[in-house]
């Protein structure tokens, strides 16, 4: 009987803790940041987030994701330099997974202060809202990528 009653005990403890699963974390690294824009790592995918320039809400901090599939972290950022060169300046526009982002480069009469916005809008057929982040300076990009 004390059998019994022993392994029902641990049948009863073995099945209370297998309720508890202990999940692989991944860490979270935030990389650079210029003023209140910042990209985030997590695993494989990185998130920019960036604040727009017009907002009807009291959140102005808007983001998007992509997974660094073939490098898509370093091409992003070499696109965006790239668009700093290119004579006449012209927008870019690139399709994420979830979102269409254009890079609306102005230029400016001071020499090397060409500017880019983030003009991101969402695929979803519902999703006729852009969002038009501040616009940044070479080296803010520099700072914001990390390079």
């Amino acid at each position: 009987m004390k059998k019994i009653i022993t392994l029902a005990a641990l049948f009863f403890t073995f099945i209370s803790f297998a309720q508890v699963k202990v999940l692989e974390t991944v860490p979270v690294e935030k990389l650079g940041k210029v003023n209140n824009n910042y990209i985030q790592k997590i695993g494989d995918e990185y998130t920019v987030y960036y604040t727009i320039v017009q907002s009807d809400d009291d959140s102005t901090l808007r983001k998007f994701s992509f997974k660094n599939i073939d490098n898509a972290y370093n091409a992003l950022y070499n696109i965006i330099m790239g668009g700093f060169t290119a004579s006449p300046l012209y927008d870019i526009k690139l399709e994420l997974p979830n979102n269409y982002i254009w890079l609306h480069y102005t230029g400016n009469v001071v020499p090397d202060k060409a500017t880019v916005q983030f003009m991101v809008s969402g695929k979803e057929r519902d999703a006729a809202t852009n969002n038009v982040s501040e616009p940044f300076v070479k080296d803010q990009i520099n700072k914001l990528f990390q390079k």
